[in-house]
């Protein structure tokens, strides 16, 4: 941890936010490398899937991504325990450690194997139960957020620029609501239901997290399963942009839990106070 006179600790110092943001570019070209097969349906370079107990995919590119992550940051920070989806070690560490990375090498897989351009490379760090900074590159698009709670949050493509959530729609606009191309819950339909007039955008990945940081959508509902590594570095880009993330009962999302997966919860550029009202 680092301090400027006069103010508070910085969870990470900024040449280790510089050094994360170059191993998610790292790690994006190294899935690019078997995305160009995919995305071309070249059948001379067939990609290796196999499927893990939950049934997802897991492909090649996951696990390249995966060991230039967690080699690149035991070399940058050693002593902050690193946490993967593709580590098979990873429980015995996970509820154990007050302060770790969080990654998610390959978020979106289906997108990846469909060929879409919207799958995401995602770091977080984890202190004391919440993500306090994070890093969401998405190869493809050549796009780069990263951000933190009360340190601002930040889109690069050509250039760097700072990104906030959107005012929330006056009476009469549409609610822009964003939701998972691949796990479109009837749940989740009838939660959008609850805003009207409403415009429904479909994005994949993280990327939806991002379409609310930068103000393109204005909420993000998930009624559906997800574990930590899914959520986690968007969720601190969302708050570094002034948004917000809250489960049902309105509580912040916590992490480090016994139990990886996520409660159903909402992004939204404005507080659980004017989105929860009458929800059963």
């Amino acid at each position: 941890m680092t301090r400027k006179s006069g103010q508070q600790d910085e969870p990470i110092a900024q040449a280790v936010k510089a050094g994360v943001r170059d191993i998610v570019k790292e790690a994006g070209q190294a899935i690019l490398q078997f995305y160009s097969g995919v995305a071309q349906a070249d059948s001379r370079r067939p990609l290796a899937v196999t499927h893990k107990e939950d049934q997802s995919p897991l492909t090649e590119a996951d696990l390249a991504s995966h060991r230039i992550i967690v080699e690149a940051l035991a070399k940058l920070t050693p002593h902050i325990p690193v946490i993967s989806e593709e580590d098979r070690k990873r429980d015995a560490r996970h509820s154990s450690s007050e302060c770790f990375w969080l990654i998610d090498p390959l978020d979106g897989t289906r997108e990846f194997l469909a060929g879409s351009d919207e799958f995401t490379v995602n770091i977080a760090l984890i202190l004391q139960g919440q993500p306090v900074w994070g890093a969401v590159g998405a190869p493809a698009l050549d796009l780069l957020y990263w951000g933190g709670k009360g340190e601002g949050a930040f889109r690069e493509q050509i250039r760097t620029e700072p990104i906030q959530v959107a005012s929330w729609p006056v009476s009469g606009n549409p609610v822009r609501i964003v939701a998972s191309k691949s796990h479109l819950t009837q749940e989740t339909l009838e939660f959008t239901q609850r805003f009207t007039p409403n415009e429904l955008i479909q994005a994949g990945s993280s990327l939806k997290f991002c379409r609310v940081a930068e103000g393109s959508a204005d909420l993000y509902p998930r009624l559906g399963l997800t574990c930590e590594w899914d959520t986690g570095a968007a969720q601190a880009v969302v708050e570094g942009a002034g948004g917000h993330v809250f489960d049902l009962e309105g509580r912040a999302l916590r992490y480090g839990k016994q139990e990886i997966l996520n409660p159903y919860f909402v992004a939204s550029s404005v507080s659980s106070e004017i989105i929860l009202p009458g929800l059963s």
